[in-house]
């Protein structure tokens, strides 16, 4: 499976809205959509499992693909940088 990075989103997209779109360019395995830990509320941006064929055609053609008036940015998932941990400030 590869992993594609949807960013751009609609806030009012749903893992729905967002399954579907990519249905039309192969199968999905998965889609997580971000939320704040704070608020619940979207972030903007998740994650969609499709086969790595299917996941390039749907790169092609999504990127820049506008949903909900906003130009969606699509590619191949990259793995999170190593962070130092964070250190506990309060006082």
């Amino acid at each position: 499976m590869t992993t594609i990075y949807v960013g751009n989103l609609p806030f009012s997209a749903t893992e729905t809205d967002v399954r579907g779109l990519f249905e039309q360019h192969g199968a999905v395995q998965s889609v997580k959509l971000v939320n704040d830990r704070e608020t619940g509320r979207p972030r903007g941006f998740g994650f969609v499992e499709m086969s790595p064929t299917d996941a390039q055609t749907a790169i092609q053609h999504l990127n820049s693909y506008n949903m909900g008036g906003r130009p969606l940015r699509v590619n191949e998932a990259r793995e999170r940088e190593a962070r130092p941990p964070r250190q506990n400030n309060r006082w």
